[in-house]
């Protein structure tokens, strides 16, 4: 039995280290499944698993556990920065300009709590409690990563082996987050006097899709003499309005048109628009008819071909000329589950799904050139990955000069990453970085980097705190970080919704979605969308979650190079 034993007590052996991770994680997913009225702290109980590790005595090197929470931490940030990349500068477009302000808002109210929580409660002299709070505000808004990057910034501030164990704070507060955050939202209603089912009248009389990106498809018959002799290219210059002409029918010849091409009168068009300016090029070219194209003389094919070829990364349709050089019309894309009407100046990428429409031979064709290989976006961009990483810690290690600040500000290894890979999913197919997967190989890599980098993390800092967490809840003030979190919670969602519902006349459960992605909390989404039956939560989540997840991390960076210290 005696290697048993050393297997558990020799805290240097690898075997010891790799075991008690092992255990740590496994013991905090699995607790993390439960679910009490249908709310879950998922992998948030590995901290507490650690923690409970490293009380009695389970650890391992310091070394070890500090390059394991950075590491995974860098996982973990990039990979929500691919995440959000894509639509962080589009969640600023109409009414997402007035929720992410509202967002913002509410994460400065947080802070502005949290310091006067700081002055009111705790004694202003002693420099560890200032830190010990920025952990409990990060628990009271659930934000796992801001915990990271206000852990990663207290090293450059505190002697080595001295910052305080700011996971004590976050652990003390986090439950009553989760549950502070429903219940805040469950108490906004009953403020501004909403009834749920009215809210649900006005969503479905909503028009949930925008129309100007929404793909339309009508067969039209010219009857405006006006065209007659008129190419296509001179009637989309005079409406001003963008269409694709797929298909031409004249004398009982189809035909591929592209520009040039002429229409008389009695030709049957076959028209792709967005929605919003249907109307509009039906009442200038002519009343809807009824094709059978497939009966006529030279049949057509529509096929979805999917962009897989690299070397199309960035491409717009305009600059591909299908008409011209391929004698096929694209009459829309798909992308990430969304039709989008095929623009020229729209930019392709790899993963999207082109519908493509023309004679057989020639469609093929084009499917060589876009590639339409499945089997190629089976494999995960790796690389693209672990370039990003060396860019985004290059870029989070350059000292920036800030007057008035001691020392220069640094991103750090959260921060860094985080633009970079924002950065990357919005802009990497310019620069023919290619972030696309599968969805078996993106659920690979979202488990590489947001579960086990945020379980390899959660789990280091659980184990640091581990020894001292028992003192610092029941004989330090523990407590304090409990009701003090609670505040921090509570107070900004009450203020910031109730402005967004009488100023700002958001629906209900748009401002639900709101507060759950300005406090990046899944949990309170969960629940919003069990109370909706729209998408109207999701929406207000993911308008405000990018901006609101940078601010958080940003923030937390801020305070501690700003404010703590010795």
């Amino acid at each position: 039995m005696d290697w048993l034993i050393n297997l558990f007590t020799n805290t240097e052996s690898v075997a010891h280290i790799a075991i008690l991770y092992a255990i740590v994680i496994a013991v905090g997913v699995l607790l993390g499944k439960i679910k009490v009225g249908g709310i879950s702290l998922g992998v948030t109980f590995v901290l507490f698993a650690g923690i409970v590790a490293g009380h009695i005595g389970q650890t391992a090197p310091l070394n070890i556990l500090t390059f394991l929470q950075d590491f995974g931490l860098i996982l973990f940030v990039f990979m929500i920065g691919l995440q959000v990349g894509p639509g962080f500068f589009a969640s600023f477009r109409k009414g997402g300009i007035t929720l992410n302000v509202l967002a913002c808002a509410a994460i400065l109210l947080n802070i502005g709590v949290m310091f006067a929580c700081y002055f009111i409660f705790f004694d202003t002299s002693d420099p560890k409690n200032l830190p010990m709070m920025v952990g409990t505000l990060y628990g009271a808004v659930t934000n796992t990563p801001g915990l990271g990057a206000a852990t990663e910034a207290l090293d450059s501030v505190f002697p080595k082996g001295q910052a305080p164990q700011i996971a004590s704070g976050y652990a003390c507060a986090y439950p009553l987050g989760v549950l502070g955050i429903i219940g805040a939202t469950i108490l906004l209603r009953y403020i501004c006097h909403i009834s749920l089912d009215k809210e649900e009248e006005v969503l479905n009389k909503e028009s949930e899709e925008d129309a100007h990106v929404k793909p339309h498809n009508m067969h039209l018959r010219v009857t405006n003499s006006y065209l007659a002799g008129r190419s296509i290219k001179q009637i989309h210059d005079f409406l001003n309005r963008d269409f694709v002409c797929s298909r031409v029918l004249h004398d009982g010849h189809v035909s591929i048109p592209n520009g040039q091409t002429t229409l008389e009168l009695g030709d049957i068009v076959f028209i792709v628009c967005a929605e919003a300016d249907a109307e509009a090029i039906k009442a200038f070219i002519g009343p809807e008819e009824q094709v059978e194209w497939e009966k006529q003389d030279q049949p057509m094919v529509s096929k979805r071909i999917v962009v897989t070829r690299p070397s199309i990364n960035g491409k717009t349709l305009g600059q591909m000329h299908f008409s011209t050089v391929y004698g096929v019309n694209v009459t829309r894309v798909t992308r990430q589950g969304m039709d989008l009407f095929a623009n020229p100046h729209l930019a392709l990428q790899v993963g999207d799904r082109v519908m493509v429409v023309g004679p057989e031979n020639l469609v093929n064709r084009v499917s060589s050139v876009l590639g339409n290989s499945i089997k190629r976006l089976d494999s995960p961009n790796i690389a693209t990955i672990f370039i990003g990483i060396i860019v985004g810690i290059l870029f989070g290690s350059l000292p920036f000069a800030v007057p008035g600040m001691p020392m220069p500000l640094k991103l750090g290894i959260a921060g860094g990453p985080l633009v970079i890979a924002i950065l990357i999913g919005r802009y990497g197919y310019k620069v023919h970085l290619v972030t696309y997967t599968t969805t078996s190989a993106n659920t690979m890599l979202r488990e590489i980097g947001l579960v086990l980098g945020i379980v390899l993390f959660l789990a280091s800092v659980g184990i640091k705190a581990g020894e001292g967490f028992w003192d610092t809840v029941v004989r330090g003030d523990g407590l304090k970080y409990v009701y003090t979190g609670f505040i921090i919670t509570v107070i900004p969602i009450l203020i910031v919704g109730t402005i967004a519902r009488l100023k700002y006349k958001f629906n209900y459960f748009t401002i639900m979605g709101m507060i759950a992605g300005t406090y990046t909390d899944p949990p309170a989404l969960a629940y919003a969308n069990q109370s909706c039956s729209k998408e109207a939560p999701a929406v207000g989540y993911s308008t405000v979650y990018p901006l609101s997840m940078f601010l958080r991390i940003f923030t937390a960076q801020l305070i501690i190079l700003l404010c703590c210290g010795i």
